[in-house]
């Protein structure tokens, strides 16, 4: 099954998705939007494109675990979006992928403008190959 994970973001978001075995998640895109309304829209067409037949949706939870404003954003985000696609969504924690994906992008020497345009999507990788991982187990 083609799944895609969303790394929610306030202007940008990262897209990733996985192949058909479920193996590996690899980046899609990176969609540049502030307008909260307009967001869903552009998600929901990324998931046509790439034909998604799941999405994970990054939940932003406290490092303690519990839940504030951000994570119910995400909560709604996903929401909406199963309204647009008829898709189900997923929540998967995402605790520390920004900062993971910082760290394999240092690893990479990526740096500057080129580190900003990927560091969503690197995340999304991170989120989706989580959940991937967890439905192994």
């Amino acid at each position: 099954m083609i799944i895609m994970s969303v790394d929610l973001g306030k202007a940008r978001t990262g897209i990733a998705v996985c192949d058909k075995t479920e193996f590996l998640a690899s980046p899609y895109t990176v969609i540049f939007e502030k307008s909260p309304k307009a967001l869903p829209d552009k998600v929901a067409q990324a998931a046509k494109s790439c034909g998604a037949e799941l999405i994970v949706v990054g939940l932003p939870k406290n490092m303690d675990g519990s839940e504030g404003e951000s994570a119910r954003n995400a909560r709604e985000f996903a929401q909406r979006l199963t309204e647009l696609t008829g898709l189900k969504t997923v929540m998967q924690d995402e605790r520390g992928t920004t900062v993971t994906a910082h760290h394999y992008l240092s690893a990479t020497d990526t740096r500057g403008k080129k580190r900003k345009e990927k560091v969503d999507a690197v995340a999304a990788v991170i989120i989706l190959q989580d959940y991937l991982d967890s439905r192994r187990r």
